[in-house]
């Protein structure tokens, strides 16, 4: 199961913010060229499907480093929001490139709270067994 979601988190990663929908004033929704150039973290390696501690820790230091980069990504986009030369399709493109940096890192904290579920239902299992 964790590789299916890790799987479909990296297509969602690999995938461009950018939609070319056309807003009511006739721009399209196209992030700004500065906001294009802030990098988007990439998703932390994927946890086995039974770990044990260790990777539980390695994971729980991917997740927080991937937390502190999408802040700073989501900062780097938000700036761009200050322009005056912004279409209404720019200001979009902004607001849907920060929700989808927030589902992305919503995603990767489920799937370590997974990991530490599967960790406590193995060690509950092997407590019985």
């Amino acid at each position: 199961m964790n590789k299916l979601i890790f799987v479909g988190l990296l297509l969602l990663v690999s995938t461009p913010v950018m939609a070319q929908d056309e807003m009511d004033d006739g721009s399209r929704v196209i992030l700004p060229l500065g906001a294009q150039n802030c990098d988007l973290p990439t998703a932390p390696a994927p946890i086995p499907e039974v770990p044990v501690y260790d990777d539980l820790i390695n994971a729980q230091k991917g997740v927080k480093q991937f937390q502190t980069e999408m802040e700073v990504y989501r900062n780097c986009i938000s700036n761009e929001v200050l322009s005056d030369e912004l279409s209404e399709g720019n200001r979009q493109a902004i607001t849907n490139a920060h929700n989808y940096s927030v589902e992305m890192e919503e995603r990767v904290a489920g799937m370590f709270n997974e990991a530490v579920r599967a960790y406590k239902a193995a060690k509950a299992a092997e407590a019985e067994g």
